[in-house]
């Protein structure tokens, strides 16, 4: 794939450059870029993938500096036994201030990343046994036998081979099922929750990653430059390893290695150009890249690899799947038995009951729809039974289970799958890869797996899956499209092939018609009767009541959260209060 690229031409453009005759200087420039980047690197999955932002990563490269400076100096420990103990202490604190601080949203979670980002400086610099604000001192450089690598072109190529591992290690991660997992968290987490994913785990998970990346640099410079203090793991330092993600472009590996090298570079340059033109002394380096970063949010907000992910866009996915094995597929309830039964369920909030004691049944291979006018109840309804609004009381039997009081990811292994009144998707991600995120639950790869590419097995099944359920709904050609390219049509169809790909034994359609076209429709009602035809049960939320008519076999009406009549499409039709309800009464 094109994402690969870069890498090849880095491995062989960095034993080159070690090779070649350059100044020293630039030696150590490009020390601090792979150094940089590597911090950047994390911020890469925990900011621009996980929307979750971070002013905090520089006391994290203080953690892994101070572990390995304290323990070599004091204890006479090799440094390469104090990377693994420095980076046990990294998870552990990293974990504990994840499980504070990222339940917070909006403005609240960087504020929160400040506040534990000067603790750790603070903590660093008031203790004596760091040394206080000077510091540890006299640190040996790395070494393997008697070869020093702590310096110089061998330092150089140690620190760039980690961070091209780092890389790839990402890139394995994000195509992959806990991947995609990953890249749903910043676009909401209804919608994954929706898809058996626990958000909160995955929130942590990378959170501890971008720690797991910041330690290692701080290891590293540690025994570059032979000392530690903490002037380089405070508030300021946090500020640029983010602003060197935003610049390369946060949401793009590679991104992190541009914005690394641009900052470094222009730093040193303004540190010396601005004083010679301005005549005078002082951090006026500061000032332009405030600017900068202005100018790039308001033309390249997407950084500056932006430009290159555009002009040499990803190219299509192997398909290699032919020949995996198929996934197993859950017991499904024979045709008639009940499968949902509702059971006086209620909602309110504070004084307002938005849903009064509704109950209601669906058996296995019957459409049932839930109808009523705007603000009925029936969206509140749909959350309620799928565990994304809690229940005031009543009870929801699915498939002889008690899933009354259970999450919506919880539900969805149960196997209950839904769709939503607003699509819900990741636009940059393909068709396939959207589609493929409803088998999470099939699956078992985890994180390491995935970064180490031990998941290959298991990934071509649930890519197998998903196009089997996308040519299931006749969007097989529709493949490798970027979902964000689709109409709203063939949106509304890839989230049904999602939902499909959880192996449900109910599917939940929340107005699949809304905002289609009549064609449109058409498409989606024989896709429908398709469903039924082949077993599947399913309750429908739809406005358009010639689809209802012609699809149902039960009818469920709904008026001010209360439950107006029950039957079949013909007998709800000619029910007077049905179309009092819809139309008004006559005075």
């Amino acid at each position: 794939m094109k994402q690969h690229v870069p890498v090849l031409l880095l491995s062989l453009a960095v034993p080159l450059i070690a090779l070649l005759p350059l100044p020293d200087f630039w030696i150590a420039q490009l020390n601090y870029i792979g150094l940089y980047a590597l911090v950047s690197l994390g911020l890469v999955l925990l900011t621009g993938v996980g929307g979750l932002t971070s002013f905090g990563q520089a006391a994290f490269v203080g953690i892994g500096a101070y572990t390995t400076a304290w323990l070599t100096l004091n204890l006479g420990l090799s440094p390469w036994i104090t990377l693994f103990i420095g980076l046990a202490l990294t998870a552990v604190s990293a974990v504990i201030v994840g499980l504070i601080t990222l339940r917070m949203s909006g403005h609240y979670l960087p504020l929160a990343t400040i506040a534990w980002g000067l603790s750790l400086y603070y903590l660093m610099g008031n203790l004596d046994a760091l040394g206080k604000y000077d510091g540890l001192l006299g640190l040996k450089s790395l070494s393997m036998g008697d070869i020093d690598i702590g310096q110089g072109r061998l330092f150089f190529v140690l620190c760039w081979a980690l961070l091209i591992a780092g890389a790839v290690a990402l890139i394995n991660l994000l195509d992959s099922r806990p991947g995609r997992a990953i890249r749903s968290i910043k676009g909401g987490t209804q919608m994954a929750e929706a898809m058996g994913i626990s958000t909160f785990r995955y929130k942590v998970t990378i959170f501890v990653i971008a720690a797991l990346f910041a330690a290692v640099a701080g290891w590293l410079l540690a025994h570059f430059q032979r000392t530690v203090n903490p002037s380089a793991f405070g508030l300021k330092m946090g500020i640029e390893y983010l602003f060197m993600a935003v610049v390369g472009g946060v949401g793009y590996v590679w991104g992190a290695v541009v914005g690394a090298a641009l900052v470094k570079l222009l730093d040193d340059y303004l540190q010396v150009a601005l004083p010679a033109l301005i005549g005078t002394s002082g951090s006026y380096e500061v000032i332009v890249f405030g600017v900068a970063l202005v100018l790039v949010l308001k033309y390249l907000p997407d950084g500056l690899w932006s430009v290159v992910a555009r002009k040499f866009p990803r190219s299509p996915r192997d398909v290699n799947w032919q020949d995996a094995a198929n996934l197993p597929e859950r017991d499904k309830p024979a045709r008639g038995e009940p499968v949902l039964e509702v059971d006086n369920i209620r909602k309110q909030f504070g004084g307002l009951t938005a849903v009064n004691d509704i109950s209601f049944t669906v058996a296995a291979g019957q459409i049932v729809g839930l109808i009523g006018p705007n603000g009925a109840g029936k969206s509140t309804t749909f959350n309620l039974i799928t565990g994304v609004l809690s229940k005031t009381s009543g009870r929801v039997t699915f498939c002889g289970a008690d899933v009354s009081h259970l999450p919506s990811r919880d539900i969805a292994r149960q196997g209950m799958a839904r769709t939503f009144q607003h699509v819900k998707m990741i636009a940059d991600m393909t068709v396939l890869e959207n589609v493929a995120m409803g088998a999470y639950t099939r699956g078992h790869s985890g994180v390491l797996s995935s970064m180490l590419r031990t998941n290959q097995a298991e990934e071509q099944r649930l890519m197998k899956e998903a196009q089997r359920q996308l040519e299931r709904i006749g969007m097989g050609a529709c493949l490798h499209e970027q979902a964000g390219n689709l109409a709203m049509g063939p949106q509304r169809l890839m989230e049904i092939a999602r939902a499909l790909c959880c192996d449900p034994a109910l599917l939940l359609l929340d107005e699949p018609a809304a905002g289609l076209r009549h064609k449109e429709k058409q498409a989606l009602a024989q896709v429908l009767r398709q469903l039924q035809g082949e077993g599947m049960s399913i309750l429908l939320v739809e406005h358009d009541m010639d689809l209802v008519m012609d699809v149902c076999d039960q009818l469920v009406v709904m008026e001010f959260g209360t439950l107006l009549t029950r039957g079949t499409p013909a007998e709800v039709q000619a029910n007077p209060a049905v179309r009092a309800a819809y139309l008004g009464t006559e005075h």
